[in-house]
C-alpha cells in the first residue's frame, strides 16, 4: 500500500469489528489461558501426571527399599528374609525407568499436539491478513517462534512436575511420619519450603527479568531483520555501523537480562540445596535421638533418612520452573497479543453465503471478454480509530463493467484506504460497497477477494520459481495458461529469455527480477485468478520514469476487458482510461475524463502542468 496505509500502532479498526470477535479469555492471567489451551487433551496430561507420580514414587521407594535392604543385611539375617526386598529393588528400578519414559512420551505428545493447535490458531489469525501489519516483522517472528513455544515449556515443565511432586511428596511424608512423627513433620516442612516457598520467591524474582527478556528477544529479532533486509540501503547511506550497533545493543540487553535470569535460577538451586541439607541433617538427628530413646530401630532410621533425601529429588526442578514463569507469562502475553487482536473485518452473519455465479464474470488469461460485474461505492467513510480523523469521508465511485477507472490524488488522500476496503482488509464505518449489486460486507472476505484481485505497489514474490509464483493464483494451471497470463502481462518475452524459463528461481523477495518485472508478474498472477474486478494500487511506485511509463502501458493493456480501478498519484497514461476520480483529504473533489479534467482549474490540471 502507499503512504496513506494505516500505521500498525494507530488503532484496532472499527468498534463493531472488535465486538464481533472479542476474545473470550482477554483479561485473564496468560498462564491460566495457556494451560486452558491444553483442555482438549486434559486426559493425556492427567495420565502424564499419574505416570510422573509413579516414576517419582518408584525412585523414592527404590531408595527406601535399598536403605532397608542394606541396613537389614548388616544384621546378617537369612537370605530368604532379603529376597522380597531384592526383587522389589529390581522391580522398582525397572518401573522407574519405564514409567519415566512413558510419562515423557505421553506429556510431550500432548504438549506437541497442543502446540500444533496453538500454531494453527496463530496462523489462522494471521491469515486474516490485517493483524500482520500491527507488528514489526522481527518482533512477529519472535512471537511466532519463541513466544508460541512458551506454551510447550509451561505444559511440559510447569504443569506435570508440580502435580506429580504433590502426589509423591505427600506419600513420602506419610511414610516418614509413620516411622517417626517428628521426622515426618520436619520432612513435610522442608518439602513445603523447597517445593513451594522457594519457587514462589523465584517466580517473584523472575517476573521482571522474564518480561524484559521476552521484549529484548523481540527487539533483537527486529534489529537483525531490519539490518539484513535493509543492508543495501544501509550501506548506500553509510548507516550500516549504526544498524550493527543497534544489533549489538539489543544483544547486550538480552545478555544482561539473561544473566539476571540465571541469577534467579542459581538462587533457586542454592536455596533448595540448603533446605535439603538442613532437612536431612535434622531428620538424621531426630532419628538418632529416637534410636537412643528406643522408639526407633536402626533399620527404620536408615529408611527414614534416605527416604527424606530421595523426597527432595521430587521438588528440586520446581524452583527453576518457577523462575521461568515470568518469561513464560511474558511470552503468553505476546502470544495472546496476536490471538486477541480484533479483526478489522467483521465476519458475515452467514459465513456460507456465496456471490451469485455469473457466466460472464471472471476473465481468463488471453481472453478479452469482460466480467459482467460493476463496482459501486456510495457514501463510503472510513477511519482507523474512533478518535481519529476520517481517512475517507462520503466517497461515491462507480466502475462500470469492462471499464478502466483511475483514482488519483496526493499522498495521504485516502486512496489506499479505499483499496483496503475493496480487498476486504478493512470494513467501512459508514456507507456501502457493492459488487454486482451485492454488499461486499455480507460475504466472507475470501469470497470477495476471489472476485476482486489486487496488484499492490510492492507485490511479494516468493523465493521460488516463476512457475510456482504464478500458480499461487491457480494451483492447477498448466504451463499453457501460465504463458497466456505472461503474454497478457507483457512478461512472456522476459521469462523466455531467462535461463530456465518458467523454472527460473525468482530469488528471495523477487530480488532476481526488476521492479517492473515484479509488477508484471503480480499482474499475471491476478489475471490467472480470473477476477471480476482488478484493483491496481500504485503499480508504478518507486520506478524510474522510463520503466514507469512502460509498466503503465502494459498494465492498462493487460487490464483491458476487466472492470479495473487504477489507484495512482502518477498521471502518466491516464488519457487511456475511461473515467477519473480525484480524491483529496478523504473526499472526491473532481470527476470526469482526462480531457474534461485537464480543462478545469483543479488539482488534476495543476498536477499535469507540474
Amino acid at each position: 500500500m502507499s503512504d496513506e496505509t494505516a500505521d500498525p500502532e494507530r488503532g484496532r479498526g472499527p468498534d463493531r469489528a472488535a465486538d464481533a470477535d472479542a476474545p473470550a479469555g482477554a483479561g485473564r492471567d496468560p498462564l491460566w489461558r495457556m494451560i486452558a489451551l491444553a483442555r482438549p487433551r486434559s486426559a493425556r496430561f492427567l495420565l502424564g501426571v499419574a505416570l510422573g507420580a509413579l516414576a517419582a514414587g518408584s525412585g523414592v521407594a527404590l531408595l527406601s527399599v535399598a536403605a532397608w535392604l542394606i541396613a537389614r543385611a548388616a544384621e546378617h539375617p537369612p537370605i530368604t528374609a532379603l529376597s522380597v526386598a531384592v526383587v522389589a529393588t529390581r522391580a522398582l528400578g525397572i518401573t522407574r525407568g519405564l514409567t519415566r519414559y512413558l510419562e515423557r512420551l505421553v506429556t510431550h505428545d500432548a504438549a506437541f499436539r497442543t502446540l500444533a493447535d496453538v500454531r494453527v490458531r496463530v496462523y489462522e489469525r494471521l491469515a486474516r491478513t490485517e493483524p500482520v501489519r500491527r507488528f514489526r516483522s522481527g518482533d512477529l517472528v519472535s512471537r511466532l517462534v519463541s513466544d508460541t513455544d512458551a506454551t510447550q515449556d509451561l505444559l511440559v515443565r510447569g504443569l506435570t512436575p508440580p502435580l506429580a511432586a504433590l502426589l509423591t511428596g505427600s506419600a513420602a511424608v506419610a511414610l516418614c511420619t509413620a516411622l517417626l512423627v517428628p521426622g515426618g513433620l520436619l520432612l513435610g516442612a522442608g518439602l513445603l519450603a523447597a517445593g513451594l516457598a522457594v519457587p514462589l520467591i523465584s517466580a517473584a524474582l523472575g517476573r521482571g527479568p522474564g518480561r524484559r527478556q521476552a521484549a529484548a528477544r523481540g527487539e533483537l529479532a527486529t534489529a537483525l531483520v531490519d539490518t539484513l533486509y535493509g543492508a543495501p540501503d544501509l550501506v548506500a547511506y553509510g548507516a550500516m555501523d549504526r544498524a550493527v550497533q543497534r544489533v549489538n545493543d539489543a544483544d547486550a540487553e538480552l545478555t544482561r537480562v539473561a544473566r539476571r535470569d540465571a541469577a534467579v535460577l542459581g538462587f533457586g538451586a542454592g536455596a533448595s540445596a540448603l533446605i535439603t541439607g538442613l532437612t536431612v541433617w535434622g531428620t538424621l538427628l531426630l532419628g538418632v535421638a529416637a534410636v537412643e530413646g528406643g522408639s526407633l530401630g536402626a533399620v527404620p532410621l536408615a529408611v527414614l533418612v534416605l527416604t527424606a533425601l530421595a523426597a527432595f529429588e521430587i521438588v528440586s526442578p520446581l524452583p527453576a520452573v518457577a523462575g521461568r514463569l515470568g518469561a513464560i507469562r511474558a511470552g503468553g502475553e505476546r502470544l495472546f497479543g496476536i490471538l486477541d487482536a480484533p479483526p478489522a473485518v467483521a465476519p458475515p452473519t452467514d459465513p456460507q453465503r456465496r456471490l451469485p455465479a455469473d457466466a460472464g464474470a471472471g476473465g481468463t488469461a488471453g481472453a478479452e471478454a469482460a466480467p459482467a460485474e460493476a463496482l459501486r461505492v456510495r457514501s463510503l467513510s472510513v477511519r482507523y480509530a474512533p478518535d481519529e480523523p476520517w481517512a475517507l469521508r462520503g466517497v461515491d465511485l462507480d466502475v462500470a463493467p469492462g471499464s478502466t477507472v483511475a483514482l488519483v490524488g496526493p499522498s495521504g488522500a485516502g486512496k489506499s484506504t479505499l483499496a483496503e476496503v475493496l480487498l476486504r482488509f478493512r470494513d467501512p464505518d459508514e456507507g456501502t460497497v457493492e459488487l454486482g449489486g451485492a454488499d461486499i460486507t455480507a460475504f466472507p472476505a475470501d469470497e470477495i477477494r476471489a472476485a476482486v484481485a489486487g496488484v499492490p505497489q510492492d507485490p511479494h514474490v516468493f523465493a521460488s520459481t516463476v512457475r510456482e509464483n504464478l500458480r499461487l493464483a491457480a494451483p492447477g494451471a498448466d504451463d499453457d495458461r501460465l504463458w497466456e497470463a505472461l503474454e497478457r502481462a507483457r512478461l512472456a518475452a522476459d521469462v523466455r529469455a531467462m535461463p530456465h524459463g518458467l523454472g527460473t528461481d525468482a530469488g528471495s523477495h523477487g530480488m532476481k527480477l526488476s521492479g517492473g518485472m515484479r509488477r508484471r508478474l503480480a499482474l499475471a498472477r491476478a489475471v490467472l485468478a480470473a477476477p471480476r474486478v482488478l484493483v491496481l494500487d500504485e503499480p508504478t511506485a518507486h520506478l524510474d520514469p522510463g520503466t514507469r511509463d512502460a509498466v503503465t502501458a502494459d498494465l492498462l493493456a493487460a487490464a483491458r476487458g476487466y472492470s479495473t480501478l487504477l489507484i495512482t498519484h502518477d498521471l502518466a497514461g491516464l488519457d487511456r482510461v475511461d473515467d477519473i476520480y480525484v480524491v483529496a483529504e478523504g473526499g472526491i473533489v473532481e470527476h470526469g475524463t482526462h480531457a474534461q479534467l485537464a480543462q478545469r482549474d483543479g488539482w488534476y490540471a495543476r498536477a499535469l502542468r507540474v
